[in-house]
């Protein structure tokens, strides 16, 4: 019965680590515009695909987690 309770919670975890990681991703998006006018626009396009498929990464182990019974 623990086991299951701290899988659910881990997951939640790791849901809720992957949603603050998007929010990361988000602000440098809001970024982009100047990487793009002092052209290291490249930089910024690399961090923002890492951060959305680290977030993409824990929102699906913690959803996995959650849901295995």
């Amino acid at each position: 019965m623990v086991d299951a309770e701290e899988r659910q919670e881990k997951g939640a975890s790791l849901m809720f680590i992957g949603v603050v990681v998007w929010v990361a991703a988000f602000l440098v998006l809001f970024f982009l515009p100047a990487g793009v006018r002092l052209g290291h626009q490249g930089g910024f396009e690399a961090l923002l695909m890492a951060l959305f498929v680290a977030g993409v990464v824990l929102l699906g182990s913690g959803w996995r987690m959650r849901r295995a019974k």
